[in-house]
């Protein structure tokens, strides 16, 4: 778990292994970077936190742990704290008490803190405009952005930018490249063979230690890239078609690859809960090799098709929409598309089994992938190998 510590005679905070060595009488300890923030601190410029990932603590409750993931989801930019708290089945003063009691934070300066720290990764990393960067990190206009990054960073998105390090910039040719800080020990060689294994025809493929896969956003298509980049990270390579709400991919992106799992277990995420949950229905009911071919017509015949990426990617997954009367899935996809089944972190095994072709095995294959996660990492991320998850 990553502990910041704050000293109250400079008011800046550290991330552990930061060379400054203040006297321990004016060391305050944090263990989310936005608690630091609310009391007052800043980021150290030698140290920069907001580059590393924060852990939510270990005694939290699971309704905080919730919280948090609807948070990075997105729930709280699109419907407030009251919203979010109905979600859960509470009043909005009794989740800001929840989370000022274990998070030393509100909801509100947790996602507000989040998406600066995203913010200024991109000003370090990208030649991204000012204003690209403050909708791509979730906020709502360049004024709420300037706002923020002002009582967080104590300067100007511009001042941010002219303070990058040479080595900070990733140079893109018509994408976007972003780290996905991990927490070692991380397996990148074991991770990309599961996901290769689990690759749906014609969406997923990996080809030199590379992760590709087609997504789409608002109905248009794009392409995401994972591989290999250092010690401490991978790199993102993102194609789409606009950069607004951009911080959601990456984070989606960042559970897919496990990231932002406990180091101890590395169980991959999903990029979309409804394609695992047909990947686990048709894997379930027959031998590989047939299973591969009918994942790959379903794609084929229903999917979107998407042209010129190579790779072998041809189409973006359908929705359950469009499968609702495919053999062996249209159930599921019934199911899901009329609401009688919600695939999210909270799917339960119980649920599932109620649909038709839906074994109980397919059903704990589900959940374990769609609880895999609910990490309890809060920041891009963090992540040794897949736990034999595979």
């Amino acid at each position: 778990m990553t502990t910041y510590s704050a000293v109250r005679t400079t008011g800046i905070y550290c991330r552990p292994g930061c060379r400054a060595k203040p006297l321990a009488e004016n060391v305050r300890t944090f263990e989310l970077a936005a608690a630091a923030e609310a009391a007052g601190y800043r980021a150290c410029l030698r140290c920069r936190p907001y580059r590393v990932a924060g852990t939510v603590p270990d005694e939290a409750p699971e309704l905080v742990c919730r919280a948090v993931q609807l948070i990075i989801a997105g729930v709280l930019d699109e419907s407030g704290e009251a919203a979010l708290g109905a979600r859960l089945g509470l009043s909005a003063r009794h989740l800001r008490r929840l989370f000022h009691e274990h998070l030393g934070v509100t909801p509100d300066q947790f996602a507000r803190s989040r998406r600066a720290h995203f913010a200024r990764r991109l000003l370090d990393d990208s030649d991204l405009s000012i204003a690209d960067i403050a909708f791509a990190s979730g906020f709502g206009s360049l004024r709420q952005f300037n706002r923020a990054m002002h009582e967080i960073f104590r300067a100007s998105p511009r001042e941010l930018r002219d303070r990058r390090r040479r080595t900070d910039r990733l140079v893109a040719d018509g994408g976007l490249i972003l780290r996905l800080p991990f927490t070692t020990p991380y397996d990148w060689e074991a991770m990309s063979a599961f996901l290769a294994s689990q690759a749906i025809p014609g969406v997923e493929s990996v080809e030199d230690g590379v992760y590709r896969r087609t997504i789409t956003l608002d109905g248009d298509p794009g392409l995401l890239e994972i591989g290999s980049g250092g010690p401490d990270h991978l790199l993102l390579h993102a194609h789409l078609p606009y950069w607004e709400g951009v911080i959601h991919v990456v984070e989606r992106a960042a559970r897919l690859v496990a990231v932002e799992s406990n180091p101890d277990v590395r169980m991959p995420g999903a990029w979309g809960p409804f394609e695992v949950a047909v990947q686990a229905v048709v894997r379930d009911q027959l031998p590989p090799e047939d299973a591969y071919d009918v994942l790959r017509k379903l794609v084929e015949v229903y999917g979107v098709p998407v042209a010129g990426l190579g790779h072998g990617l041809t189409h973006a997954f359908p929705g359950p929409e469009a499968l609702t009367e495919a053999e062996l899935v249209g159930p599921l996809a019934q199911a899901v598309a009329s609401g009688h089944v919600v695939l999210d972190h909270d799917a339960g095994i119980g649920s599932l089994e109620t649909v038709p072709g839906v074994s109980a095995n397919a059903a704990r294959q589900i959940a374990m992938r769609l609880d895999g996660q609910r990490s309890k990492e809060l920041s891009l991320p963090n992540s040794a190998a897949v736990d034999r998850a595979s």
